[in-house]
């Protein structure tokens, strides 16, 4: 196997009420793509939570290999925030603008940087997601639910993580949102850790591995860990 970008050393979890989730769990996730299934309530949204560091294990330890980026399965938006604000490009398009317009600010120029092309990069992310180039200046509140999984996918695209931590990214998507997203993830070149229950999904992703939750009593299957079926 080669190195991992995710690496789970003797990690146990519990909820404040005393559930527990992993005990003494191992795990590790070599590059390419991943795809973590099983029954609801096995943990795989936690096992996320914790390579993405929202929550932290009682003992033992998570690495992750490169810059992250996480995708979960709720997401909390400000209605009233316009969409170039939520990728982080207004104020660049501002400044743009204003040049265009024939202020010379030098202001303009710092707050641009050698990021000239970030407009069109952001367009082209949208539309490789299956969003119109327009949403730029519409506000989250505007968007559908799977429209803003389709932003926020965008976002992480924009970004260029090593490592890309998806839960449930297919869900209140339409068939050609979903055919979108799953064409920008196959042509991805970083590592994906997919969590999914969308069958037919994870297979046009053409995962080279699946890792499965097996059913069954909590405590039994986290000292077995989990069983890597390589598909490739």
């Amino acid at each position: 196997m080669a190195a991992p970008v995710l690496s789970l050393s003797a990690v146990t979890f519990a909820w404040p009420d005393g559930s527990p989730v992993f005990s003494g769990l191992d795990l590790q996730v070599p590059r390419g793509r991943s795809a973590l299934v099983g029954d609801n309530g096995t943990g795989k949204s936690t096992l996320l939570r914790l390579a993405a560091g929202d929550l932290l294990p009682a003992s033992g330890s998570v690495t992750v290999r490169g810059r992250l980026g996480y995708l979960p399965q709720d997401l909390v938006l400000r209605a009233d925030v316009r969409v170039d604000e939520h990728l982080g490009i207004a104020q660049v398009r501002r400044a743009m603008d204003a040049i265009e317009g024939g202020d010379a600010d030098p202001d303009h120029f710092e707050v641009v940087g050698d990021r000239w092309d970030v407009e069109e990069r952001s367009r082209a992310e949208l539309h490789r997601v299956g969003l119109p180039e327009d949403v730029l200046d519409r506000r989250l509140g505007e968007l559908s639910g799977g429209e803003v999984t389709q932003l926020a996918l965008a976002r992480l695209l924009l970004d260029a993580p090593d490592v890309l931590l998806l839960d449930e990214p297919t869900n209140n998507l339409d068939p050609p949102s979903r055919e979108a997203i799953g064409r920008a993830l196959r042509n991805w070149p970083g590592a994906i850790i997919l969590v999914s229950h969308d069958a037919e999904f994870v297979a046009s992703l053409e995962p080279q591995r699946v890792l499965l939750m097996p059913d069954g009593d909590l405590d039994y299957w986290s000292d077995e860990l989990l069983d890597l079926v390589a598909l490739s």
